[in-house]
C-alpha cells in the first residue's frame, strides 16, 4: 500500500522506467533481443545511483520494470522495495502493446508480474506499456489489465509524436472501463495554446527544465497530481555507443546524459513528488 500522506496539495508521481540501455525502442530494430545477454549490461548500477539519488533528496517513487530485468537482477528489485518505493511492471522485453494480440499481451503481463513479484515479494498493481503503446489501436488492452487485476495504468502519452502517443486521450486521470475500477494516469505534457508538449525522458534532457515547472504547475493548479519519467540509464553518460543507429535515434538517446542527473536532483526540490500508487489513489478517489 502507499504510504499515508498529509498535504494540500495534490501529489506528483515520480516514477522511473527500468530497462537496459540496449533495450529502448530507438533501437529496437538496430540491436537484436538475441544479443541482449552479451551485452554489457548497465542497470543495476545506474538505478542503484537513481536510488541514492532518491535517498539524497527523501524522494518515494515507481519504479515500472521489465520482468526480464527482474529475473536477471531480484537483488536489485528487493533493494528498491527495502527503500520504500513500489515497484511495478513494465512488461517482459519492452514490446510495444499495438505489436501485439489480446492473448500475447495476457501473456506478457503474466510473465512480467511473476518475475517482477518474485523478486521483490510485494505485490505489483501497476503497469506502465513500453513506449507508452496503448493508444486508439489497442481497445482490448485496459480490458485485459483490469481481468488480470491492474488498479492503474500509466501508459498513454496524451499527444501526438512520432514515436508514440494517443493525442485524443484525456489529459489527466480517466476510467477507461465503465464496469472496472481501473484508472489511466497519463504522464505529464505541457499545453501550449493548442498543442500538447512532452516533459519527461529525452525531453527533459534536451529542453529547458522550465518546460517542465511549466507543467507541473499547470496540472496542480487543476488539482491533479503531475506524472513524470525517466530511465537509469540517461543519468550514465558513459554507456557504450551504438554506431549503426540512425541519427535520430543516436541525437534523442545520448544527447545531454551528463546534464541529467542535475537536472532531476533540481526538479525532485522544486515539487512535491511520491509513489505513482499514491497518485493513483488520490485519483481514483476523485473519479469515484
Amino acid at each position: 500500500m502507499p504510504p499515508e500522506r498529509k498535504a494540500a496539495a495534490p501529489l506528483n508521481g515520480m516514477s522511473v522506467d527500468v530497462e537496459e540501455w540496449f533495450q529502448v525502442g530507438a533501437f529496437e530494430k538496430t540491436i537484436d533481443k538475441a544479443d541482449w545477454d552479451r551485452l554489457d549490461s548497465r542497470v543495476e548500477a545506474n538505478t542503484d545511483a537513481v536510488l541514492s539519488l532518491f535517498a539524497e533528496t527523501g524522494t518515494r517513487a515507481t519504479f515500472f520494470t521489465l520482468g526480464w530485468v527482474a529475473h536477471r537482477h531480484p537483488g536489485l528489485i528487493r533493494r528498491i522495495v527495502a527503500a520504500g518505493h513500489e515497484i511495478a511492471s513494465h512488461g517482459w522485453d519492452h514490446q510495444r502493446v499495438f505489436t501485439m494480440t489480446a492473448d500475447q499481451f495476457r501473456a506478457d503481463l503474466a510473465r512480467a508480474k511473476a518475475a517482477i513479484e518474485d523478486a521483490g515479494g510485494q505485490a505489483v498493481t501497476g503497469y506502465r506499456a513500453p513506449s507508452f503503446s496503448i493508444d486508439k489501436r489497442t481497445p482490448w488492452a485496459h480490458p485485459v489489465l483490469a481481468e488480470a487485476g491492474y488498479r492503474y495504468s500509466s501508459s498513454v502519452a496524451p499527444l501526438r509524436h512520432d514515436h508514440y502517443g494517443w493525442a485524443e486521450s484525456p489529459r489527466y486521470a480517466w476510467r477507461p472501463l465503465a464496469d472496472a475500477d481501473l484508472i489511466e494516469l497519463p504522464v505529464t505534457v505541457a499545453e501550449w495554446g493548442k498543442r500538447r508538449l512532452a516533459t519527461g525522458g529525452g525531453f527533459f534532457r534536451m529542453l529547458p527544465a522550465k518546460l517542465t515547472d511549466v507543467a507541473v504547475g499547470q496540472v496542480n493548479r487543476d488539482r491533479h497530481g503531475a506524472i513524470f519519467y525517466f530511465h537509469p540509464w540517461e543519468i550514465d553518460p558513459d554507456q557504450p555507443r551504438v554506431a549503426d543507429a540512425p541519427l535520430r535515434s543516436k541525437v534523442r538517446h545520448y544527447s545531454r546524459l551528463g546534464a541529467m542527473a542535475g537536472k532531476l536532483r533540481g526538479l525532485l526540490g522544486r515539487h512535491d513528488w511520491g509513489r505513482v500508487d499514491a497518485v493513483a489513489a488520490e485519483e481514483a478517489a476523485r473519479l469515484a
